[in-house]
């Protein structure tokens, strides 16, 4: 008997689960060093490792021979800051925070992305996606609860992440279908080390023996395969078929939470988070309610198009939403 063949939304549904675990193991190892090193030395070893292996990547598929349009060289730059300022906050509250309260506030970006692409680019969005925008920002007060007794004022800083990121990804809905966006990940992770490398004047370096190491060198392969796997899945399957499945990502944050740090959110963040996916997943279920294109025969090919958490790549126009 003959094995059914694996359809193009399968595999990039597959995909998309590996690389939302690999971001996630990479987030939990980030918190996991910063128990006992500077989090901006791990941040600076870290962005090494994966400017690299981004820079491997791009050679590999091409893209680093590609030019950049000039049009499009400040927007790039904009991009690029963007992504610095919201990934210092970001690690700021992964490190101070839960990891599933932190991936929580985080999956309200497709909400955010949909609410500004309405508000700063005319782009039409229904009263019942404006509804389940409303619904999933009632899922991040659950989430933070501020004012409440277990509001942690950690969670602002995770908000004012989320807006930088929606910042981020407004810009690049700007870029043209020209720029090649593994050397836009290229500018970025090299911003992010340099950044890294700046705060650590203001720290004291750790040791770091060859367990430490090791752990760094782990984050920086869990960004690159992270980093892979959502190139593959946006290319082989369609974006409102695959996109829902970054939501596995919650589930990720609270194993991995549960596992390494001992932490499990209160009911109230697990309700806030249930609502957040759930209303993602109808906004992307209403974004993709039209007939997709003709997919172009012909074999697959890696293209260029990455997508990932703060300091690890680029979304492309067809990429979002997402972080």
């Amino acid at each position: 008997m003959t094995r059914p063949a694996m359809t193009d939304n399968l595999r990039g549904s597959m995909l998309m689960m590996g690389s939302m675990a690999a971001f996630s193991f990479n987030d939990a190892t980030i918190k996991f060093l910063a128990l006992g090193l500077p989090t901006f030395q791990i941040v600076f070893l870290r962005g090494i490792g994966a400017m690299l292996l981004i820079a491997f990547l791009a050679h590999v598929t091409g893209a680093l021979r590609r030019p950049i349009p000039r049009a499009d060289m400040p927007l790039v730059i904009g991009r690029s800051i963007a992504e610095v300022v919201s990934f210092y906050p970001f690690v700021l509250a992964l490190t101070h925070m839960p990891l599933a309260n932190v991936t929580a506030i985080l999956q309200v970006l497709p909400l955010t992305i949909t609410a500004a692409s309405a508000i700063f680019f005319g782009e039409r969005v229904g009263w019942r996606r404006w509804m389940a925008i409303a619904v999933g920002f009632v899922g991040v007060l659950l989430v933070v609860r501020p004012g409440g007794a277990d509001f942690d004022g950690w969670s602002l800083v995770a908000l004012s992440a989320m807006l930088t990121i929606t910042a981020r990804d407004l810009i690049t809905r700007r870029l043209s279908p020209d720029v090649p966006s593994l050397k836009v990940a290229i500018f970025t992770a090299t911003g992010v080390m340099l950044l890294g490398l700046a705060l650590t004047l203001f720290e004291d370096w750790g040791p770091v023996d060859a367990r430490r190491g090791g752990l760094v060198l782990a984050a920086a392969t869990f960004i690159f395969f992270g980093y892979l796997f959502s190139i593959m899945a946006m290319r082989v399957g369609e974006v409102a078929a695959v996109t829902p499945f970054r939501y596995t990502a919650l589930v990720w944050g609270l194993m991995l939470g549960w596992a390494v740090f001992d932490e499990w959110p209160k009911p109230l963040t697990l309700i806030g988070a249930t609502l957040i996916a759930g209303t993602g997943l109808y906004t992307l279920w209403r974004e993709g309610g039209t007939a997709p294109a003709p997919r172009p025969a012909g074999p697959p090919a890696i293209p260029d198009r990455p997508s990932g958490s703060p300091g690890t790549g680029t979304a492309r126009p067809t990429d979002v939403p997402q972080p």
